[in-house]
């Protein structure tokens, strides 16, 4: 099967499928040098990991990493890492019913269009516990991010009609992020979001939503000017994410109903970049946070951000910020219409375990593709020109 590898200087191939013994992550091109251990990926592993809470699937997986190849004596050694994760909590069983019939929303009839078989348990390839080997490989992106100031945060600005106004993006913190179960940084409309995924969950049914996402620190330069622009590269990485159905960056589709002399951001004057605290550039223990300040042009910047951190596709060194919407999780236990293999109509109630919305989990997910197309289009930068 093709379209297994993403980027192209950092590579990230995956293999494995929700209800086979588990999962495979080979990062190929991650310098040498860079100080790392299974503890590394664990917090971001942590944040995607089912049964967080009861917004969340309760399949109980202990999502432990192996590391088996490309670190010696803790440090990366240049060569492809290999990370293994076993699955322990599958339920195939559960499954058994839609053997002979399609999911609506799923990928179940076009991966029989295609293959002319497909695995029924879970999904097979196109489920979303493929993810996990994703997060893996974004959490060694953010770690060697880190060490050049940027900084890479989603949280969810909207479930179902609930929507949260955040209005400094590169003001809000993982302390924030984090402190409540649905990765909302505005406490009231968390608490909201909480409240109506939850009745929602009780009616059998689910819920999508929003999720922002914030790249601080990004130097300007980054991204190719016509197929890899960066803005494509983000749209692409999202998009392959499971229930990623739109994507948008700066200003968006509000660009629509703008005006040129409205939508363009003005350049002006940078200020004189501020003292740098002491211990910039340190990691905190779970590499998701670091000190950075913002990267610009010599003397040159953006009066407003409208623009997202990218211009003809070639990031500004302003925050890059762009969105994803995230549709409702396909399987809910109500009865729903479908067709068997067979053409035959017939009624489907999917069973398992499943979330009743995808937003919560899907934070670190959209973190991770977001760090894997920086990574990789920084270390392709450090090839476009010659050094001082």
């Amino acid at each position: 099967m093709a379209g297994n590898t993403f980027g192209k200087l950092f590579r990230v191939t995956t293999a494995g499928v929700s209800h086979g013994p588990g999962y495979l992550c080979i990062i190929d091109g991650c310098p040498a040098g860079l100080e790392l251990s299974v503890e590394d990926l664990l917090p971001d592993l942590a944040r995607r990991k089912p049964g967080q809470s009861k917004l969340t699937t309760q399949r109980d997986e202990a999502d432990t990493p192996e590391i088996w190849s490309g670190v010696f004596e803790g440090k990366t050694d240049g060569t492809p890492i290999g990370i293994l994760f076993r699955n322990s909590d599958q339920r195939s069983g559960d499954y058994s019913d839609i053997k002979e019939k399609y999911r609506p929303g799923h990928a179940d009839y076009t991966f029989d269009a295609k293959y002319g078989f497909r695995d029924y348990r879970g999904g097979g390839r196109s489920s979303a516990r493929e993810t996990i080997s994703r997060v893996a490989a974004g959490a060694v992106a953010k770690k060697l991010l880190a060490r050049e100031g940027i900084r890479v945060l989603g949280y969810v600005t909207q479930v179902g009609a609930v929507k949260a106004e955040v209005p400094d993006p590169t003001a809000v913190t993982l302390e924030q992020v984090e402190a409540t179960p649905v990765r909302c940084p505005v406490p009231d409309k968390a608490a909201a979001m909480i409240e109506l995924i939850d009745a929602v969950r009780k009616d059998r049914d689910s819920i999508g939503g929003v999720c922002e996402l914030v790249a601080t620190g990004v130097p300007p330069g980054l991204g190719e000017p016509v197929f890899d622009k960066l803005k494509a590269d983000l749209g692409k990485a999202l998009l392959s994410l499971p229930a990623v159905l739109g994507f948008e960056y700066g200003a968006g589709f509000a660009v629509a109903g703008m005006r040129g002399s409205e939508n363009n951001d003005a350049f002006v004057p940078a200020e004189p970049p501020a003292a740098e605290p002491p211990g910039a550039g340190d990691l905190s223990p779970d590499c998701n946070e670091s000190v950075w300040k913002p990267h610009h042009a010599p003397g040159v910047t953006t009066a407003s951000n409208r623009h997202g951190g990218m211009l003809g596709g070639i990031s500004s060194g302003l925050p890059v910020v762009c969105r994803v919407a995230i549709k409702p999780t396909s399987s809910i236990p109500r009865p729903q219409r479908t067709v068997a293999r067979s053409g035959e109509p017939t009624e489907i109630s999917v069973k398992g375990r499943h979330d009743p919305c995808l937003l919560p989990r899907f934070v670190p997910m959209g973190e991770a593709m977001v760090a894997l197309v920086l990574i990789d289009h920084l270390l392709r930068s450090r090839a476009s020109r010659l050094g001082d």
